[in-house]
């Protein structure tokens, strides 16, 4: 009886080809098993879009869940691998790059807004308001004549000066008028003789208040009276010292100066500063002079005169207030959105080094496996 060998042949190779097909799917198993257990040892701390990328790498399976032929052929040329694997490493290394750039701008942004914010701290911006008044409380005029002498001292409204009577010889005064003698404040052996006058305070009227000095002749080539603004007349005659009262104003105040043989008209303008700590009140003023024509005889005409008006320029009172424009919640904002991009900058920037060695260890296994099927 003949033994049919036509049917071994077949089921001998059918045989070979399944252990080898077994072995190839025993081996991706263990390939497999291996990358589970290194995604498992770098965490959960992957993108979505991290896994999309390694998506890529998978093989692509056709709907019936059997891998094409022609794919698993150009899938597994050496170039084909290269190319990929070299393009998504130039992709990467282009992605950290730009990441980098954009953690520089976040850098700068931070250390920009915290300049500014300094910078903003310690210069204030002024704001400046006017406030219009019917009425200002009286100023303080203190003048120092020295060897000059106060001949008259009225006021007027509406601009109106009457003709000088007599100019030169002593009048009629309605002005309210003290006199302190004090220690200068920058020099302790100067005594200063100040002759402190009620300023105007009706400015819808145009109050002003006209003053005539005279002055026999001196040595010196140029003869002018000193005076000084200060904010009001009644916190002098309210002080219990005044002599100390008369130095603080004029640490505090600036001094002006008008010449003999002239009209001087000063218009005066009341400023408000509030600063940080504390308020300050300055006087800013405009002033014009005229000739004097002096019709005296020349016998009398040996004394100088010097005349001065007072008045304000305008109903308006400027305020200035000093105002910090840095805001610490806006930059505390800035920051926090400036620390976050950095924070997701290097969060990435990790990723995409570890998905670089990842994609390093993967080459490594499948060229060793490559030699070890050739050999």
């Amino acid at each position: 009886m003949k033994r049919d060998n036509t049917g071994a042949a077949p089921r001998t190779r059918r045989a070979v080809m399944l252990t080898r097909e077994s072995a190839r799917s025993y081996q991706e198993f263990n390939d497999e098993d291996d990358d589970d257990d290194d995604e498992e040892e770098e965490g959960d701390s992957r993108s979505p879009d991290f896994y999309e990328d390694i998506g890529d790498d998978l093989e692509e399976e056709e709907p019936n869940g059997s891998v094409s032929q022609e794919d698993d052929i150009k899938e597994n040329s050496p170039s084909m691998r290269f190319s990929k694997t070299c393009l998504k490493n130039v992709f990467t290394v282009v992605l950290i790059f730009i990441y980098l750039l954009l953690t520089a701008v976040a850098v700068f942004l931070a250390y920009q807004t915290i300049t500014d914010f300094m910078e903003k701290l310690t210069h204030p911006v002024m704001s400046v308001t006017y406030k219009e008044v019917d009425s200002f409380a009286p100023p303080g005029i203190a003048l120092y004549p020295r060897k000059a002498q106060l001949l008259s001292c009225r006021h007027h409204y509406h601009d109106c000066i009457p003709p000088l009577v007599a100019p030169g010889t002593p009048q009629e005064s309605d002005c309210e008028i003290e006199r302190v003698t004090y220690t200068s404040p920058f020099s302790n052996q100067t005594k200063k003789h100040a002759l402190v006058v009620r300023g105007p305070s009706d400015v819808r009227n145009k109050e002003l208040i006209f003053m005539q000095f005279s002055q026999n002749e001196t040595e010196e080539d140029f003869s002018a009276i000193t005076y000084m603004l200060f904010a009001n007349y009644s916190e002098l005659s309210k002080s219990a010292d005044k002599s100390e009262f008369m130095m603080d104003c004029e640490r505090n105040y600036s001094m002006w100066t008008f010449s003999g043989g002239f009209r001087t008209w000063v218009k005066m303008s009341l400023v408000k500063t509030s600063g940080k700590s504390n308020d300050a009140v300055e006087f800013r003023q405009e002033s014009g002079v005229v000739k004097f024509n002096d019709k005296r005889p020349e016998s009398q005409q040996s004394n100088q005169l010097f005349f001065v008006v007072f008045e304000w320029r305008d109903a308006f009172m400027q305020e200035i207030r000093l105002i910090v424009t840095a805001n610490a919640w806006n930059s505390i904002a800035i920051l926090c959105a400036v620390f976050m991009a950095l924070f997701k900058a290097a969060n990435f920037a990790k990723l995409s080094v570890k998905w670089i060695i990842k994609m390093r260890k993967r080459h490594l296994r499948s060229r060793t496996r490559e030699l070890n099927q050739i050999s």
